[in-house]
């Protein structure tokens, strides 16, 4: 059914408002912000650097504060494997940045891909964007030992070094008592 002449132009403007809206919503880097993940909302799939974690079993928070010059502060935290960890990070910049965990391999991929689409969008649980003044978390459980990073992927950060390490210690292993 086509649309009577009068309505025309306020379809149009509509239309225009609707789709000029479109960008923003969709921009993980633009001017919005993801929605809290909740423990219901978060998909629990294995990486390499451990699972996301649920926020009634983080044993302990760590706050990570982040700014324009490109670094973490702290840049290196420990945690023992087995651990669930509430990340809180908080930009003191004024710029967006963001935590994102992994490997040194899957974050230097990733800050490539970055590059390339700077506007990429993001809703992983291993990645937390956060507005100029803004915090946002992560709920992260390291099931597996060793040398991991977090880092920053916005286009040209991680090669400013926005990097910092995450040491997973091995669990305490009990002694297997021998038998004669």
């Amino acid at each position: 059914m086509p649309t009577p002449r009068f309505l025309a132009p306020l379809t149009g403007l509509l239309l225009a408002a609707a789709t000029a809206t479109l960008p923003l919503a969709a921009s993980a880097h633009g001017t919005a912000t993801h929605a809290a993940k909740t423990d219901e909302s978060v998909v629990r799939e294995q990486q390499d650097w451990g699972v996301a974690g649920l926020r009634r079993d983080a044993a302990r928070t760590i706050t990570i504060r982040m700014d324009d010059r490109m670094r973490f502060t702290p840049d290196r935290i420990e945690v023992r494997e087995g651990e669930t960890v509430r990340l809180v990070a908080h930009n003191d910049g004024a710029t967006l940045h963001e935590l994102v965990l992994g490997t040194r391999k899957t974050l230097a991929e990733h800050a490539e891909l970055m590059k390339k689409f700077p506007d990429m969008e993001h809703g992983d649980p291993w990645m937390a964007h956060v507005p100029p003044g803004g915090t946002a978390e992560i709920v992260w459980t390291f099931n597996r030992p060793g040398p991991f990073e977090f880092a920053c992927l916005i286009a040209g950060h991680f090669d400013a070094g926005m990097v910092g390490t995450v040491d997973v210690k091995p669990a305490a292993r009990s002694a297997t008592p021998k038998t004669r």
